[in-house]
């Protein structure tokens, strides 16, 4: 898009380019998210900015009516597999907080000068000033929802040093931590309550659907479903924490979000468990985008006239759902189900105090390497599949994090024996979140393409690109979830 289409989109005030591009405004200093309520500026006093980091590093600050940097993020950082793509996949996930500069390098097979230099031509800000941008977004959340001192929010968030930290709060949101405090209604008094805040996403979303998909998937003790409610232990950088989402979008005024409680044990993971669950419930993607796709196809219009905002959901934890991959092979929901229950009982970490139903984390892949495959709740010979990956996932062999080449690692799975072209597929739909994989070969997609009136030929397949992940759930649900997983 040029700028004069961009202009038109915020004339529009479309709430679709929130989060992929910003708008700065000279006249008054401030950038603002496409669908600001605010008076559309004069086309003379406007700048575009392909980042939030972009647009402060030009001495903006952010809108305090829109609230820009709380935008969904773009689903351009989901589909793209090149360098940047995956380089933005880590920032959000906290590769920079946590390794610095060098480890995001060393993550995406590049030099510093030479990640600095797409990044900065992309979007105009290197690795450090979008990884500010995210703890400054991260701060603002811990000031407005907690009850936390405002020293402890500074490292919780990221920052090197309380000079650091203010100085970044007054040049992004023009007030002070303790201004921002005194003036949010939000914030919780009793620090039990957990960080309270908001998932933002693009209307519409089939939460119906949602709610059905992981209700019907939730590992028992790990995660569950209650009402619109999911819940689900995450294993983060620091220790773990349980997550509390509503899946129905939640009715207070402005942008369309779900509404989100988090507990951790380490408030250095916040910024790390939003981006966890956006990636899970598939929040960045654009709807319209994939309807407009998809509704295209006389074979699939029905399904996606039937379940608008319908979600491809991916990975809290992709090693996780590698595991649970091969779980599934050949088996129905219920009894991959079962059988991850299972093993998340016998090798699944105790969480330090239990929340209601959910106990203990997911196991980790290092455990479940030294495990026999004869004691695995699964035939002898899927046990030494799972273990063969367990073992894979651990040395580094295979990489399913979010800066992980996905033809590369497609290929090492594919290389371990008792793995095929179906797990794999399945791994990087979910585990490795590409939105352009159709599980041809799954059963529960050929029946539905069966009652939709038989299999599309290769030229209306390759139609659906680039949403055939999504092309699989509107299958999945037209067969009424009764798919192998």
């Amino acid at each position: 898009m040029d700028d004069d289409q961009l202009y038109r989109a915020i004339r529009s005030k479309d709430a679709r380019f929130d989060g992929v591009f910003y708008v700065a405004v000279t006249s008054t200093g401030i950038y603002c998210r496409p669908s600001c309520p605010a008076t559309v500026p004069k086309r003379a006093n406007v700048r575009f900015h392909r980042s939030a980091a972009a647009a402060q590093a030009a001495g903006f600050r952010a809108c305090k009516r829109c609230r820009p940097d709380a935008s969904p993020g773009s689903p351009e950082w989901n589909a793209r597999a090149d360098a940047v793509g995956r380089a933005m996949r880590l920032i959000a996930d906290g590769e920079v907080d946590r390794g610095g500069v060098p480890a995001l390098a060393s993550a995406v097979g590049y030099s510093e000068r030479q990640l600095n230099r797409l990044l900065t031509d992309e979007l105009g800000a290197g690795p450090l000033a979008l990884a500010r941008a995210r703890r400054a977004q991260t701060a603002r959340v811990l000031i407005e929802t907690t009850s936390m001192p405002v020293s402890d929010v500074a490292f919780a968030a990221g920052f090197a040093s309380i000079r650091q930290f203010n100085s970044t709060m007054r040049e992004v949101f023009d007030r002070t931590p303790r201004q921002m405090r005194e003036r949010s209604p939000h914030r919780s008094e009793a620090p039990a309550d957990g960080a309270r805040l908001r998932l933002p996403l693009r209307a519409p979303i089939a939460h119906a659907h949602m709610r059905a998909f992981l209700g019907a998937r939730a590992v028992p003790g790990v995660e569950e479903v209650r009402g619109d409610r999911y819940r689900r232990v995450l294993d983060l950088p620091h220790g773990t924490g349980v997550a509390e989402v509503d899946l129905a979008p939640g009715a207070a005024p402005g942008p369309p979000h779900l509404p989100c409680r988090l507990h951790l044990e380490d408030l250095r993971d916040l910024g790390t468990a939003v981006e966890r669950l956006r990636r899970l419930l598939d929040l960045d993607t654009d709807p319209g985008a994939v309807a407009e796709v998809l509704g295209a196809d006389p074979l699939l219009a029905p399904a996606v006239r039937a379940l608008p905002g319908l979600r491809a959901p991916g990975a809290a934890d992709p090693d996780e759902y590698a595991v649970r991959a091969v779980l599934g092979q050949q088996v129905s929901v219920a009894a991959a189900r079962t059988a991850a229950g299972r093993l998340a009982e016998r090798y699944g970490k105790p969480l330090p105090a239990p929340a209601g139903e959910l106990v203990r984390a997911f196991p980790r892949p290092e455990v479940l390497a030294a495990a026999d495959p004869a004691d695995l709740p699964m035939p002898r010979s899927r046990g030494r599949a799972l273990v063969a990956l367990c073992e894979a996932l651990a040395s580094g062999a295979v990489d399913l994090g979010p800066g992980a080449d996905r033809e590369e690692a497609v290929e090492r799975l594919l290389a371990i024996r008792g793995i095929g072209p179906w797990t794999a597929d399945y791994i990087r739909m979910r585990a490795l979140g590409d939105p352009d994989v159709l599980l041809a070969g799954d059963l529960g997609v050929r029946r539905a393409l069966e009652r939709l009136g038989g299999p599309p030929g290769g030229d209306a397949v390759r139609a659906w690109s680039p949403y055939r992940s999504y092309a699989t759930h509107y299958l999945w649900a037209w067969d009424g979830h009764e798919s192998e997983d």
